[in-house]
């Protein structure tokens, strides 16, 4: 499908009457903020960008440095399908955030994953990826969560209430340009994940932020809430964001090797070892809350031990087994990270892990193909299996040592994001929980 240029937009938002325009862009956290414009602006916001104070947005300026430009990009116009359509209706584009000189803002997420996009071009790469997003809906969002159902994985009818809900998703997703393989009911009860089909690093991100906006307005028109939280509920499945990935060298798959046992090349197999090196350091950014660490447990499918097989899901990478005349579907399936993550800053820093493997030749391990949560802490010690930091604290730690991440995403977005991680630290740290109460209270 050809992307749109910005004379196609200004073709389409006169023909379909469009009034407003959104325009999207993230913070260092990956929330999604927006202002909008309308259509007699659009012209302009195309020449010249439109101003905005960056001052109020987490991880951008200081107050006296804080003039922002967002530059709208034509490739990312969608109209909104939850809007009036009345002759007044909205669309949206995310915009590249520059500064009133007009060079790229080097706290803009989007600039962060486009500057690691182009060291990968520069030696001829192309980075598809594929995420698959997990989600919960509840009754609301206050108070404890109440599930919909008590549905299980791939359940249909009539446990699963929300068939409706993710159809209309998957329906208002594809309105807007963003291409669906699969919607199922996942393990948990409530529990749900839509895969989007695979597409370049940028283009996804993009859409990975369309998507958590769309399940949330799709949910909200229903009268229910959907969160990306990652562990929800106590004692059931979390949420997670298992991210397929692949280098193109033009049509070809630079993972793909007819003639090793594994069906890896060279590139490939240095890929998956960059991954598992710097999986600690980049685990802060994969997944980056407190509570992203509630679901990196052992026993409920998340990933918990650094390793790689093709078999087991119990790795932190997988990669899926090799059909004959399907060599561009080979891709890793990286499993750590959450639905709750920045996909910009994401996508880089696994790109970023990954090519440092493939450059240095990192030598992959052999895969551990038996379950790896059966196994001692001894047998894991002897097959040379280390473990993801246990808490967001020791991710962080882990996080600011690391000269892989700080390069991925340069020295801004990376000291303004480990700042904001160790307040959220302090803060869940200092917090009474209920647990404490129950268990110390009446004995203490």
């Amino acid at each position: 499908m050809e992307k749109l240029g910005r004379e196609d937009v200004l073709r389409i938002v006169q023909d379909k009457k469009i009034k407003f325009i959104r325009i999207w862009f993230t913070d260092i956290l990956g929330i999604l903020k927006s202002f909008s414009i309308t259509a007699e602006e659009l012209e302009g916001a195309f020449e010249e960008g439109m101003g905005f104070d960056g001052s109020s947005i987490e991880g951008f300026a200081r107050i006296e440095e804080s003039d922002m430009v967002a530059k709208p990009d034509p490739s990312t116009f969608a109209i909104l399908p939850w809007r009036p359509q009345d002759g007044a209706g909205v669309a949206r584009m995310f915009c590249d955030v520059l500064n009133p000189d007009g060079t790229h803002y080097i706290g803009d997420p989007r600039w962060a994953l486009k500057r690691n996009l182009k060291k990968a071009a520069d030696l001829g790469y192309t980075f598809y990826v594929g995420p698959e997003l997990e989600y919960f809906y509840f009754k609301s969002s206050d108070g404890p969560p109440q599930v919909l159902d008590q549905g299980g994985y791939f359940d249909l009818t009539p446990l699963d209430v929300a068939s409706d809900l993710r159809r209309d998703t998957v329906l208002a997703l594809e309105s807007m340009g963003v291409k669906i393989e699969y919607s199922h009911h996942e393990v948990a009860p409530s529990q749900h994940e839509i895969d989007m089909r695979y597409n370049d690093a940028l283009s996804m991100a993009d859409s990975a932020m369309t998507f958590r906006l769309t399940v949330k307005e799709v949910a909200m028109q229903n009268g229910v809430y959907a969160t990306f939280m990652p562990k929800p509920l106590f004692g059931q499945n979390g949420s997670g964001m298992h991210v397929h990935q692949s280098l193109f060298k033009g049509k070809e798959n630079a993972f793909f090797d007819p003639n090793d046992k594994y069906h890896l090349s060279k590139v490939g197999k240095g890929y998956i070892a960059g991954i598992l090196k710097h999986a600690g350091e980049i685990s802060s950014v994969v997944a980056q809350w407190v509570n992203s660490y509630k679901r990196l447990v052992p026993g409920y499918e998340a990933p918990v031990y650094i390793s790689w097989a093709r078999r087991n899901r119990s790795t932190l990478v997988r990669v899926p087994m090799y059909k004959p005349g399907k060599a561009n579907a080979t891709r890793i399936e990286v499993r750590f990270p959450d639905p709750a993550c920045n996909p910009y800053l994401a996508f880089a820093v696994m790109l970023a892990a990954g090519m440092k493997g493939m450059q240095e030749g990192y030598a992959l391990p052999e895969p551990v193909e038996e379950d790896i949560f059966e196994l001692s802490a001894e047998e894991r010690a002897k097959k040379g299996i280390p473990s993801l930091p246990g808490s967001l604290d020791e991710a962080i730690a882990e996080t600011e040592k690391s000269a892989l991440v700080r390069e991925a995403l340069g020295d801004h977005i990376f000291e303004k994001f480990i700042a904001n991680k160790k307040i959220e630290w302090d803060k869940y740290r200092v917090h009474i929980s209920q647990y404490e109460l129950e268990k110390y209270l009446p004995i203490l």
